[in-house]
């Protein structure tokens, strides 16, 4: 249903980046392999590994109950497109300018819509909290620590994602393109789930 809803628009930027910065270790060469439109092989097992492991993840999150598997979702798409925000705003675009769909978006973002975007983020947190609650006919304090230390690890590996992409980015690129943004959704998204995953203990269920 995202890759239907977004068009595969993360998907593709994804297999873009494994592409270019898989296929020659010139920062040029990348560049110019990132904008071919063709799939290659760095790109394809890319996108295969990424949604098996999606689905792996979720189904783990999924033997633990319906609503579960359901904030997890909703959040984790939150908690990964925030992400590449700050991407945005600690890097250099590199991309083409004139074609770019993303340099007229990088040159918009200001501290203030930064600061809206993590007030948003919180409230996607809150909201699986009190949903949990509702669900479970419980307090909203008890849910709240049923769940904290599952989403600060969720977080934590949302995060970890965020840093390895940026580090990279920074190395073999010195900035980002909208390839990388999207790269970085799909990875910081598969980092949450991981990360929620383990904190709930969903593989020994």
């Amino acid at each position: 249903a995202g890759v239907l809803l977004t068009g595969a628009f993360h998907e593709d930027g994804l297999a873009d980046v494994m592409d270019g910065l898989g296929g020659s270790p010139e920062r040029e060469r990348a560049l110019v392999i990132m904008k071919d439109s063709r799939v290659g092989a760095f790109g394809a097992i890319a996108l295969v590994l990424v949604l098996l492991a999606k689905v792996s993840l979720l189904a783990m999150l999924g033997s633990l109950g319906g609503m579960l598997l359901c904030s997890a979702l909703f959040v984790a798409h939150v908690v990964s497109r925030t992400w590449p925000l700050l991407l945005i705003r600690s890097m250099v675009h590199v991309g083409d300018a004139a074609g770019s769909k993303s340099k007229p978006l990088a040159d918009q973002i200001s501290g203030a819509s930064l600061m809206t975007a993590f007030i948003w983020c919180f409230g996607a947190l809150a909201l699986v909290c009190c949903a949990q609650a509702a669900t479970n006919f419980i307090t909203f304090d008890e849910a709240s620590a049923n769940l904290a230390g599952a989403l600060v690890l969720a977080l934590a590996g949302s995060a970890v994602a965020f840093g390895l992409m940026w580090r990279w980015f920074a190395r073999r690129l010195q900035g980002f393109t909208g390839d990388c943004l999207g790269a970085t959704q799909q990875l910081c998204e598969l980092g949450f789930y991981l990360g929620l995953c383990f904190g709930l203990g969903a593989g020994q269920q």
